[in-house]
């Protein structure tokens, strides 16, 4: 993997990776997001082979994701805090030792599902913690210049570790115990944690009140501040209400219907990812002068293949436009996280992007619990198209937002640009980007 990095970073467009820190934070982080993709696989059937209940396996899979939700906006407080690496050390402590520990009890008998749960749970206590810090790291490793480049690489390897981890989980599985694979996928997150305990940092402590309420109040203060960034929060919030939950839940259900199983619906999650990772290599170097309404734009693209299944179009054309979809995922999440992370103070960052998580995740179970007795009701094909339609009417909407329109990149000059070991100074807006 060395070779082919130091390959890439020859070239122009790639000279992000000539940063040695972003570099090595690349490897080890994409060695956890390899072990997570295996995990989602691995995790699955563990709990199958282990009680033979759906219904358990849909406790184990709440058990992590509502923890995740309700403590994300603490983890953001623990992000600007305290230095977002240590907080990442420790979360990646927690979802190891609880992954570890969720293998070592299929292994050696049949664990109770109480305790299923209380370790799923811990794991997603971890999740919640390091994403915010996550998401505010970006920024220092790497100079100004090149955060487009490095959130595009970081998108990228996220999208071929989520691809390449269940296809691994799937050749594992025909020799190994899903208990065994559960336990190797564990220590992916040992190379993040050495790489994150040796990185050179300018992270230190930022000031901050004297309560969480207030640390969550001011955060949500800077948060609200930025019309275009509570504009965008809430049009991805309902997207994964009204469109991405219902297709997740009733791609599968038309694949088995219409296009001969689980193996055609492979195909097309498979082609998403591929899709994902193309987009985030086609958004490497560029830098639109205008990056929220090509990024917003290129939203109109996440309805394509809730229009393809409700048209019922054949499979090729599913894959296609699920293609479509990740590319422009791609090119949406490099171009916002780029966006807010040049304009949100650096010991907010965390907190803020804490309420842009928490407003993603935190009604799209609705959906995914809606979906199919709404679709019984009605059909598949009436349930997709509501979304579809609701996409076109959303991204319109928000492209009517002069915050959204008339915000701008911002170029930095040769001078603001730290030494390879030197701290990363805040981004200096041209103009107050605020509502």
């Amino acid at each position: 993997m060395h070779t082919r990095i130091f390959s890439l970073a020859r070239s122009r467009r790639f000279a992000v990776l000539r940063e040695g820190r972003f570099r090595a934070f690349l490897i080890g982080n994409f060695a956890s997001d390899l072990g997570a993709g295996i995990t989602t696989i691995a995790l699955v059937f563990a709990v199958l082979d282990n009680t033979g209940s759906t219904n358990d396996l849909g406790l184990v899979l709440a058990a992590r994701i509502v923890p995740m939700v309700l403590f994300l906006l603490g983890g953001g407080v623990l992000g600007d805090r305290f230095p977002r690496r240590y907080v990442m050390i420790y979360a990646d402590g927690v979802r190891a030792s609880s992954q570890a520990a969720l293998a070592i009890a299929f292994l050696v008998g049949t664990p109770g599902l109480w305790l299923i749960l209380v370790l799923a749970a811990l794991n997603g206590l971890g999740e919640a913690a390091f994403r915010p810090s996550f998401d505010g790291l970006a920024p220092l490793l790497v100079r100004p210049t090149l955060l487009a480049d490095a959130n595009a690489m970081l998108g990228f390897s996220h999208s071929v570790g989520n691809v390449a981890g269940p296809a691994l989980a799937g050749v594992l599985v025909i020799v190994l115990s899903p208990a065994t694979i559960l336990l190797l996928s564990a220590m992916g997150y040992v190379p993040s944690i050495v790489v994150l305990l040796f990185l050179r940092l300018d992270d230190s402590r930022f000031a901050f009140s004297s309560s969480l309420l207030g640390d969550l109040r001011e955060g949500w203060r800077n948060f609200w501040s930025y019309r275009w960034l509570w504009t965008i929060t809430i049009q991805f919030t309902l997207f994964n209400l009204l469109v991405w939950a219902p297709y997740l839940v009733l791609g599968p259900v038309s694949a088995d219907r219409f296009y001969g199983g689980a193996g055609p619906w492979g195909l097309v999650v498979a082609t998403y990812g591929g899709g994902a990772a193309l987009g985030g290599l086609l958004i490497m170097g560029r830098r639109p002068w205008r990056p929220l309404v090509v990024a917003t734009v290129a939203t109109f693209g996440w309805a394509a293949p809730s229009a393809a299944l409700a048209l019922r179009a054949p499979l090729a054309a599913v894959c296609v436009a699920a293609l479509v979809a990740g590319i422009v995922t791609a090119i949406f999440n490099a171009l916002f996280m780029t966006t807010v992370q040049q304009h949100v103070p650096r010991e907010a960052l965390s907190r803020v992007m804490s309420y842009v998580s928490f407003g993603a995740y935190s009604i799209g179970p609705v959906g995914l619990a809606l979906a199919g007795p709404i679709s019984n009701a009605t059909s598949i094909s009436a349930v997709l198209a509501v979304g579809v339609a609701w996409q076109v009417v959303a991204t319109s909407a928000v492209l009517a937002v002069p915050a959204v329109r008339h915000l701008r990149r911002i170029d930095h000059e040769p001078a603001d640009e730290p030494s390879a070991l030197g701290a990363t100074p805040a981004a200096k807006p041209h103009t107050d980007q605020r509502a």
